[in-house]
């Protein structure tokens, strides 16, 4: 009973450390795409210049970013299933914040007046709400799941 006991309280550590780890990670990451938004924005600015016009900014940053789906999607596949509980807390946190945006991309101004910007802004914030209300919820169903692991049986 003691061993058993011990073995549950080693994982939980191993997983706290996990879970630091791919905290650390997703931060340095996050500082990472904040320093490559400036960039990306020097580039598609010196693209448009160096071309004489010829380069629109948008279709640059279009690039990029269809760029960064193709290195998202390989990046997220290739980590270890160790760390998608650890990655999930995290999508939470980042899920939490667009909630916020959506929130005020929805209503803040619609308080104010009636027509106060343009309906798609409206649409799109309600989609985003929608979608990452979703995923919160979802990922509070992986962590209750994963706590469920660690419970006694019987």
């Amino acid at each position: 009973m003691a061993n058993d006991v011990q073995t549950l309280v080693d994982q939980a550590r191993d997983a706290a450390r996990t879970a630091r780890a791919a905290a650390d990670a997703a931060q340095a990451y996050a500082d990472r795409a904040s320093h490559l938004t400036h960039v990306a924005d020097a580039a598609g600015a010196a693209a448009h210049a160096a071309s004489g016009g010829a380069i629109d900014p948008f279709v640059f940053r279009l690039a990029i970013f269809v760029l960064a789906v193709f290195v998202g999607y390989y990046v997220v596949w290739s980590v270890t299933p160790a760390l998608h509980t650890p990655l999930m807390s995290v999508t939470n946190a980042i899920s939490s914040v667009i909630v916020v945006g959506a929130l005020l991309a929805v209503g803040v101004d619609g308080a104010a007046a009636l027509d106060s910007g343009p309906v798609w802004a409206r649409v799109f914030g309600f989609i985003a709400l929608i979608l990452a209300s979703v995923n919160i919820f979802g990922g509070f169903l992986v962590t209750a799941r994963m706590l469920a692991m660690y419970k006694k049986k019987g």
